[in-house]
């Protein structure tokens, strides 16, 4: 399958995950009456849902990896090619910039804004290295025809069990920061959080590998989920 096609499906993949991400916060913090735990409650269960679809239907295109960190795990493992990253990365970064403009269209907000929502602190940065290494294990380890129901659940857990409502991801941080809303996060937070999420990623990698052997398992290449067929193995995000 050619790149182009294979980055469109990256692009459009972490556009609607960002719309999926920045749109229920807003309509959740809008009907939850300043309940903050039911509107995280409402954004989990979007996101979740959400995510499992996009990985089942993008999965097949371009691997469904939506995230930087991801994408470059890929390319060590050799299962994406070099050249492929940096596309890979635009993309995504496009995608996540371009969900958040989306999602604001639809709630009639202003198109371009960004947020003022300040995340940092070691706590915030450790829960993000955690939450990323946890969803590049989720990744590599995850038995056939599994892995996009395993990682949509993994994400929904670590919204809540992390104290940074899980990001795990250099593109969602990205978008984030262009949304003033309920999941914003502001500019000035998101290098550390981008440090932590890739920390986490190589940590992710690194136990895995000591859990198992790089080549042990022969993989369907650069794919997290391929709708189930039969020997097809998860390797992306």
């Amino acid at each position: 399958m050619g790149l182009r096609r294979k980055l469109a499906g990256e692009a459009l993949g972490t556009a609607l995950l960002l719309a999926t991400v920045v749109g229920s916060g807003i309509m959740a913090e809008r009907l939850a009456g300043g309940n903050a735990a039911i509107a995280l409650l409402a954004n989990t269960l979007a996101t979740v849902g959400g995510l499992y679809i996009l990985i089942e239907v993008f999965g097949p295109i371009s691997g469904a990896h939506f995230n930087p960190a991801v994408s470059a795990v890929m390319v060590y493992r050799g299962e994406l090619p070099k050249g492929s990253l940096l596309p890979y990365v635009a993309a995504q970064l496009a995608g996540a910039m371009l969900g958040a403009w989306l999602a604001h269209a639809m709630f009639d907000l202003p198109i371009l804004q960004f947020s003022a929502k300040a995340r940092a602190g070691w706590g915030q940065w450790i829960a993000e290295a955690v939450a990323t290494a946890g969803l590049l294990l989720v990744i590599l380890r995850a038995p056939a025809g599994r892995a996009a129901v395993m990682v949509a659940a993994y994400i929904g857990a670590a919204y809540w069990f992390t104290a940074s409502t899980s990001f795990a991801n250099p593109a969602a941080a990205f978008g984030r920061m262009f949304s003033d809303s309920f999941a914003g996060i502001a500019p000035g937070s998101v290098i550390g959080f981008v440090a932590a999420e890739l920390a986490g990623a190589a940590l992710g990698v690194a136990i895995h590998e000591a859990l198992e052997p790089r080549n042990a398992q022969a993989r369907e290449p650069n794919v997290i989920e391929v709708s189930g067929e039969p020997g097809s193995r998860p390797a992306a995000k």
